[in-house]
């Protein structure tokens, strides 16, 4: 197929000197391109971690850790005792990261759907019914309604983002790039409350407590304030997608044995009265979802009646119910438009599924390794506190802290991955101390939930980050971290700040971040 994507498509890049932004990404995606493949780039970072961890646990530190109250030590992890458990449990450490298990089901049904030709012809669909003007912005929002499903997102609507913008005759990289920015760029804005809020404020309370034992905090605290950011996202991810990701995406040109994209002019009866079936099947599956779920006594809910807590049967079978969403349609599309002749064509579409996650697999056995590492040695712990222990002595008026809290987050972001183990070691220091100057901690935990979601998109410690990379490889084998980095870095910027100019606006006009606790705390 010819790689050379239509000039009404991608616009062409401009000619003569590269724009400021554009020399800086350029040297980004270089540096980034220069590093070993990404797999490796992990086990350099475990070595890395070993030698360090050996070198800092010679030092003593004046740090309390904030969960354990215990003073911080930098863990030597070349002894014979860690070396002995870690290697006893490297196929635990791999078997239990997280993700795998997550991508590798989702995928499974998402895998059935596609081979089967359904996915092609949901898109095509949606194509004929979404104005191409409007195709970014549309699928940012569906971006930041996924988390909803908590991490669902990554394995559901990047690649398929992915996939939407090459059948529209767009560059695919543009689409995998919008995509995550919605879901992970805007992790931190949503239209509806998701599993994030309540593990959050959590934290903050137990944050706050440390200053006032009888401050509560709600778990929609700064839902006011996520639901109106949900639009400054949309609109900024609007604007980076089509005036600089996709001109400067116009150079990449496509491998040539990436399969031609799907004809949006073309759909046949058979293929269209397959897509009906399959989709009153999906459909189906969520009306007897929702008759289980809606009882009070409904299994799929936790001991206190809840759907949404993490605790909830429901929301801990997120990836199986993908999985299965899928897998029903997919079969049934594939038998009623003759792309599935028989089961054996079924379980091929599976195990061609799998072989495609391979490389993934791959990068997923060195990241959890080198994640367990990094988390033992407690250096990612000593770079925060230390960064916090900085800025606490740096005494700045309040606007100016909450503007160090963001930034300080989106920096301690490219070494901790975790959103919860963030804020559970930033905010504890943080929301006391900044409740001492009249700061109350629902605002705190906004400004850290800025700094957290902003930088996402450019750090490889998010445990998804390899996953976007396979995506891109798709359309384009030699995608490295660099590529992917440089593509999303003006995302980062321009998340980063506006998104703290709007909160400080926000902050200034005394606007409500959430609902708010029974018990407020009284300004000083």
């Amino acid at each position: 197929m010819s790689s050379n994507l239509s000039s009404a498509a991608v616009p062409p890049a401009s000619s003569g000197k590269p724009a400021l932004m554009d020399r800086f990404l350029n040297g980004i995606e270089k540096a980034g391109n220069k590093l070993p493949d990404p797999a490796m780039l992990f086990v350099y970072g475990l070595v890395l971690i070993f030698a360090l961890s050996t070198f800092l646990s010679m030092f003593s530190y004046d740090l309390i850790h904030p969960v354990t109250r215990e003073a911080l030590t930098v863990k030597n992890l070349m002894t014979g005792e860690y070396l002995a458990g870690f290697l006893s449990s490297m196929v635990t450490t791999f078997m239990t990261f997280a993700p795998l298990g997550m991508v590798l089901v989702a995928m499974l049904g998402i895998g059935v759907a596609e081979q089967s030709g359904y996915i092609n012809t949901s898109i095509k669909k949606i194509l004929r019914i979404t104005p191409a003007k409007i195709l970014t912005p549309v699928l940012i929002a569906i971006g930041i309604f996924s988390h909803v499903a908590s991490d669902a997102g990554y394995v559901l609507v990047i690649p398929i983002g992915g996939i939407i913008f090459y059948a529209a005759g767009r560059h695919p990289l543009a689409g995998i790039a919008a995509a995550f920015a919605g879901v992970s760029g805007g992790f931190s804005a949503a239209f509806v409350p998701s599993s994030i809020d309540p593990l959050l404020a959590g934290f903050t309370q137990s944050a706050a407590q440390i200053y006032d034992p009888n401050y509560v905090v709600n778990p929609l605290s700064n839902y006011f304030f996520t639901l109106c950011s949900a639009v400054l996202i949309i609109s900024l991810g609007w604007y980076v997608t089509e005036k600089i990701i996709e001109p400067r995406l116009g150079k990449l040109k496509l491998d040539d044995d990436v399969e031609e994209a799907p004809n949006m002019s073309e759909m046949t009866a058979k293929e269209s009265r397959a897509f009906t079936w399959a989709t009153l099947s999906m459909v189906a599956g969520l009306v007897l979802l929702a008759a289980a779920s809606l009882p009070e006594s409904s299994s799929l809910r936790d001991a206190s009646g809840s759907l949404s807590s993490y605790s909830a049967p429901l929301m801990q079978s997120i990836v199986p119910l993908i999985f299965l969403l899928f897998l029903v349609p997919g079969i049934v599309y594939g038998k009623l438009a003759g792309t599935f002749k028989s089961s054996k064509d079924v379980m091929g579409s599976l195990s061609k599924t799998l072989a495609g996650m391979s490389s993934y697999m791959v990068l997923a056995f060195f990241c959890a390794l080198f994640l367990k590492a990094f988390a033992d040695s407690n250096l990612g712990i000593l770079l925060a506190l230390s960064g916090a222990e900085v800025l606490q002595a740096m005494n700045l008026p309040g606007q100016a802290t909450i503007v160090g809290i963001i930034f300080l987050t989106a920096m301690v972001n490219l070494l901790v991955g975790s959103a919860s183990a963030k804020w559970a070691l930033i905010g504890s220091i943080f929301v006391p101390m900044l409740m001492s100057l009249g700061i109350s901690p629902e605002l705190s935990q906004a400004a850290y939930r800025i700094g957290d979601s902003s930088s996402n998109i450019i750090t490889p410690m998010l445990p998804y980050f390899p996953l976007v990379v396979v995506y891109c490889q798709r359309y384009i084998k030699d995608t490295g971290i660099g590529t992917v980095a440089s593509m999303m870095m003006p995302f980062t910027l321009f998340f980063l700040v506006t998104w703290t100019i709007f909160l400080l606006g926000y902050w200034a006009l005394g606007l409500p971040l959430g609902i708010q606790a029974p018990y407020t705390y009284p300004a000083l």
